[in-house]
């Protein structure tokens, strides 16, 4: 069974950095591009980036380019997002995905406030 649990998240003063986790299992790993997205209330879920199954490529939305890195470790089969910089707007759940046809299970997410 597919499980993703998001870990790391809490409240962070604006400018601060956080680096969420999230570890996969039911599934290989390592075959999978991975993403994490983010909700914040009231707003659509949304797409923060995505990396490639090797961890090679990476993408990012333009709002957390240049802020926001997306790191995996196969061997652990966990995704990172290290998240600098970050801004009241930042506020949001973040979940992580894996690519098709997985792209259906979600994990619980994890909230990230930032907040003086």
């Amino acid at each position: 069974q597919v499980q993703l649990v998001e870990s790391g998240g809490g409240l962070v003063q604006p400018g601060g950095s956080l680096r969420l986790s999230c570890a996969a299992s039911g599934f290989t790993f390592r075959r999978y591009a991975m993403s994490w997205y983010r909700q914040a209330p009231g707003k659509e879920r949304e797409l923060v980036g995505r990396i490639t199954s090797t961890g090679g490529v990476t993408n990012y939305a333009d709002s957390v380019k240049g802020r926001f890195t997306i790191s995996r470790d196969n061997a652990k089969n966990t995704v990172y997002l290290q998240m600098n910089s970050l801004k009241p707007e930042d506020t949001a759940m973040y979940y992580c995905n894996a690519d098709r046809p997985l792209n259906l299970y979600w994990g619980q997410g994890t909230q990230v406030t930032v907040s003086s």
